[in-house]
């Protein structure tokens, strides 16, 4: 679909679209109506199960910008403006984060399979959080592995009911909560581009502490976390560093061996 496809839903004119920071996987535009509106506008394959992904963390009360239309392959969103990561906004980012994770399902996985860019993520439903683990966020990666690499990683899968916890709460999921994908503003923090499923809640904080470490404000707004966090965490962190290295090629190899290695495999 065209831009101007949006004139009639929000009955004014689109005066400009500029693309913004970011999407590789993606287009992003910042959207500007002539009565001086403004959205971001994406425009991809599965931009209907993202504003889905969206409704279902609004309702359990977590930060995120506000679906303003759907149709086709457009997604309009409300326009939030950024400013530097403050204390305030990163203990904010905590809470909007706890806040998700204490929203439970009553088994694992997601009604929808997602995908970042061309790479098809399946979230198919499971009882077992570890099986979940092995069959949808390790195994479906071998085919596509050096020799090397893929024997470690079948290895992690095999011995991951006696790495993970058999049934943690199935919390909702951001699924990609990495640093760029929190967006903040002044002493707030909103939740953007998710790739949501129920898991453990340990995936998402793995996911933040991969390119980066959240201060101890974000801990002080999420809480306590369980013991052996750090042991399941580069487990966890696997899954993001296979996607990268699928998508953008051999210069995450390292990341991947190193995990491994973290692990113990």
């Amino acid at each position: 679909m065209t831009l101007a496809a949006l004139e009639p839903v929000f009955g004014s004119e689109v005066t400009s679209a500029q693309p913004l920071h970011g999407g590789d996987l993606s287009e992003v535009l910042k959207v500007t109506l002539s009565d001086d509106r403004v959205m971001a506008v994406k425009r991809g394959a599965r931009v209907d199960t993202e504003a889905r992904m969206l409704a279902a963390m609004a309702t359990a009360g977590a930060p995120v910008p506000g679906v303003l239309h759907q149709a086709g392959d457009l997604l309009c969103l409300e326009w939030l403006e950024e400013s530097q990561a403050s204390a305030r906004g990163w203990e904010a980012l905590g809470a909007g984060l706890v806040a998700l994770h204490e929203h439970c399902s009553t088994g694992y996985g997601w009604p929808e399979a997602y995908a970042f860019g061309p790479l098809p993520i399946e979230n198919g439903a499971a009882q077992s959080w570890p099986g979940f683990w092995a069959e949808h966020r390790l195994l479906p990666f071998l085919p596509h592995l050096p020799a090397d690499l893929a024997h470690r990683v079948e290895a992690l899968a095999a011995a991951l009911p006696e790495r993970l916890p058999a049934s943690p709460p199935p919390a909702l999921l951001h699924g990609d909560l990495w640093t760029g994908n929190a967006l903040f503003g002044r002493d707030t923090a909103w939740m953007i581009d998710p790739a949501c499923y129920h898991g453990d809640g340990e995936v998402d904080l793995a996911m933040l502490e991969l390119f980066g470490t959240p201060p101890d404000t974000f801990w002080s707004g999420y809480g306590g976390t369980e013991p052996g966090r750090a042991e399941r965490r580069p487990i966890y962190q696997l899954f993001p560093a296979l996607v990268h290295l699928r998508l953008f090629g051999a210069n995450y190899r390292g990341m991947v061996s190193g995990l491994l290695d973290a692990a113990g495999v």
